[in-house]
């Protein structure tokens, strides 16, 4: 419904300081403000390689753009995934391409990486880390249960006890980097980080492992919501954890050197 209201015609204003006549009220109309429409969110779908014949192919996500808010937002996931993460992709297949490293899968490539070729470790470690990240996040992800639970209380006394080296972990952690939850050749839970896109499988890594669980704490993965407040983020991160993807991924994990 449009707004009306009356106004004084400049005949009426004139007749009223001359106090010689009736005052004439017109109707006019104003406009609606323009509605300020949100930015379009993708699909998660529609992102692809740019080799689509490329050894290693985006796998999409378990949810929408939006589907993990309020505590990671749709903005962020977007940039994620379909800047971030489908670069490491690109500048993996380039990096591989008409090498025996095609024919290999992602963990056979980072347990026996040449530390020294910047562009594999960067972009296969990339290219591994962030899907695994995004696979272990799920909208209402619950609470850790199960092998994995008992696991965690016999190795850290306690669910709450282990929350809080993990989230001291990645507060502390310098610069751009990730914090793990791998097995170690024991079968032992250790909480590890490692810097850039480094990550347990690597053959120089200070913590060798099975990674079971995850947290991507580059400013890219969470900036735009939480700014320079990582703390808030990593709080957040365990409102979405899919502890039952984790639990599989521990029941799974082999013990290696």
């Amino acid at each position: 419904m449009k707004n009306r209201i009356l106004v004084l015609t400049f005949a009426s204003i004139v007749g009223f300081t001359s106090c010689g006549k009736d005052k004439e009220l017109v109707e006019v109309t104003i406009p609606e403000p323009e509605k300020v429409e949100k930015a379009a969110i993708g699909n998660p779908a529609d992102v692809k390689a740019d080799d689509e014949e490329g050894a290693f192919q985006m796998k999409g996500l378990p949810y929408a753009y939006n589907g993990l808010e309020p505590f990671i937002d749709a903005k962020t996931m977007e940039t994620h995934y379909s800047k971030h993460h489908v670069g490491y992709c690109n500048k993996l297949n380039t990096a591989v391409k008409g090498t025996d490293l095609e024919s290999k899968s992602i963990e056979e490539i980072l347990k026996k990486l040449d530390m020294n070729k910047s562009d594999i470790r960067n972009n296969a470690g990339g290219y591994y880390n962030h899907n695994f990240f995004f696979e272990i996040l799920a909208a209402n992800g619950g609470d850790a249960t199960d092998e994995v639970l008992e696991a965690i209380n016999k190795d850290f006394g306690s669910y709450d006890e282990f929350k809080k080296q993990f989230s001291d972990s990645a507060t502390k952690l310098f610069g751009s980097g990730w914090v793990w939850l791998v097995k170690d050749k024991t079968g032992k839970l250790i909480i590890s980080t490692t810097t850039n896109q480094d990550n347990p499988l690597m053959s120089k890594a200070e913590i060798k492992g099975t990674p079971i669980l995850a947290l991507d704490v580059w400013e890219h993965a969470y900036y735009l919501k939480y700014q320079n407040k990582r703390k808030d983020y990593i709080d957040a991160y365990f409102n979405v954890i899919n502890w039952k993807k984790v639990n599989e991924k521990f029941k799974t994990a082999t013990v290696t050197e």
